[in-house]
């Protein structure tokens, strides 16, 4: 982490501001498997869907191994490397419910003992003299404690079995763990009428009893 790195809060002002991107789609092209999606995310594009994890793996998710686990990322299709939500008119079609990480840009999250900060990647959004928008306005979260807190949990659990997979350097343990989080975290459907936090915690509480 540089240490010259402004770290912010949720209540901070940032120059964020875009005019509503003008029409600009260009952080929606060419992202690769960047876009990783949590199971907040998943929450999300089954609320905004109605597809389950295995119909959203057909055409707009995708899965990528990142230090030892398989992770969900959104799916840049092949002809014009754009994500499969965009319209033709470069416009997302799933915007109330976009992943975290399109909420963030062109901000970053970083964790430490403290808890969850945000920085600004100071070149990443290609509109210039970007107005201020505190933190919390723009990610346009409701709940952002609860939010903040899952991320928080979501991030260690990863770090943890990151570590376990590295510790064991056990290609069964690998493909066991990596099998259960994906049933477990993404693959069993969310009842979209009912809160998700409390539906994650069963969950995280249930595979950490199994692991």
């Amino acid at each position: 982490m540089d240490t010259e790195m402004i770290l912010y809060s949720s209540n901070d002002m940032v120059k964020l501001g875009c005019g509503e991107c003008s029409g600009c789609s260009s952080c929606c092209h060419g992202m690769g498997q960047s876009i990783v999606l949590d199971p907040y995310d998943i929450y999300q594009l089954q609320t905004a869907t109605e597809m389950n994890f295995a119909q959203l793996m057909q055409e707009n998710v995708e899965l990528h191994v990142e230090d030892g686990l398989i992770l969900p990322s959104l799916k840049m299709q092949d002809k014009t490397e754009s994500c499969g939500f965009l319209s033709a008119e470069g416009r997302c079609g799933i915007h109330t419910h976009r992943p975290g990480l399109c909420r963030l840009f062109p901000l970053g999250r970083h964790y430490d003992e403290s808890g969850l900060h945000y920085f600004l990647l100071e070149d990443a959004c290609l509109v210039q003299n970007r107005t201020k928008v505190k933190i919390r306005k723009w990610l346009g979260i409701s709940a952002l404690p609860q939010y903040e807190r899952f991320l928080i949990v979501w991030h260690d659990l990863r770090k943890y079995i990151q570590e376990e997979i590295a510790g064991r350097q056990s290609d069964v343990y690998t493909q066991k763990i990596n099998v259960r989080m994906l049933e477990v975290f993404y693959q069993t459907p969310y009842d979209t009428a009912e809160d998700f936090y409390a539906q994650f915690e069963k969950r995280q509480k249930g595979f950490q009893t199994d692991t």
